[in-house]
């Protein structure tokens, strides 16, 4: 188990809500929901294990991202959390959900099912990859290094936001790129079968994201039958960057 604990901006105060972002995220992303949420809640921004400024550890699956949270929780005496989980963060919040309820009130998960899901980030590993800091020394050559294989801006400017100064001259990438591109595989693991979390559990989906279908319906209310899905317009995959009004409007109506 580790004894490491994940590094987190808390702001406000109030009812535990903690948020997890998703794969190559990490919390800033999430700082201006943050802030909004901390008028009326205690909010934890979370940066899960390989990412943000959290520790880099070989071993990566959702197990231990579950038990990080746990100790997590442990850590700061915190109890009945509710819990905002996006992509790899949603994945993560459902195995806490089910694996331990009695510390959870309130779930939501942003746009992602407990079904399995492929490994589809082949070219963005291959970007991240494609990056050698000792030549690409600035942020403009590093994005022109990862445009030959990741030509959407969105998806790069997101990236981007993982390189830093780590010395004086020396850009290096926030996240555990060589723990994350081994475990690539781990990223996509279902929710194990006959697992079930009973209390409210809400859904959101992007208008133009395939992560939620109709297809997905049967196995969220398998796994979450107290659940509802909403569908967030205008948006994609980043939702709550794509259309934060209506991402905020829907989850303080559940919290409340």
């Amino acid at each position: 188990m580790s004894t490491k604990i994940l590094h987190s901006t808390i702001k406000g105060s109030g009812k535990p809500l903690l948020i997890l972002h998703g794969y190559f995220g990490m919390s800033d992303n999430w700082k201006t929901l943050g802030n909004q949420f901390s008028e009326e809640y205690q909010v934890h921004l979370i940066d899960q294990r390989n990412h943000g400024r959290s520790f880099h550890a070989d071993e990566f699956n959702y197990e231990v991202l579950v038990e990080d949270l746990r100790s997590y929780i442990e850590h700061y005496q915190l109890e009945k959390v509710d819990i905002i989980g996006h992509s790899m963060g949603g994945k993560t919040a459902m195995l806490f959900a089910v694996t331990y309820p009695e510390l959870l009130e309130k779930l939501i998960v942003v746009d992602i099912s407990p079904r399995m899901y492929q490994p589809h980030h082949n070219a963005i590993l291959a970007g991240l990859n494609s990056i050698d800091f000792s030549v690409h020394n600035t942020r403009s050559l590093v994005d022109g290094k990862l445009s030959e294989l990741i030509p959407e801006i969105g998806v790069r400017q997101f990236l981007l936001k993982n390189v830093y100064w780590r010395e004086k001259g020396q850009l290096d990438y926030r996240f555990n790129l060589e723990s994350l591109a081994e475990n690539n595989r781990e990223i996509g693991d279902a929710l194990p079968s006959f697992t079930v979390f009973g209390n409210e559990t809400l859904f959101l989906k992007g208008s133009n994201s395939d992560y939620i279908t109709q297809k997905e319906v049967p196995i969220i209310e398998a796994h979450f039958p107290n659940s509802k899905i909403v569908e967030i317009k205008n948006s994609g995959h980043w939702l709550h960057a794509e259309n934060p009004k209506d991402f905020y409007i829907e989850v303080s109506d559940f919290l409340n």
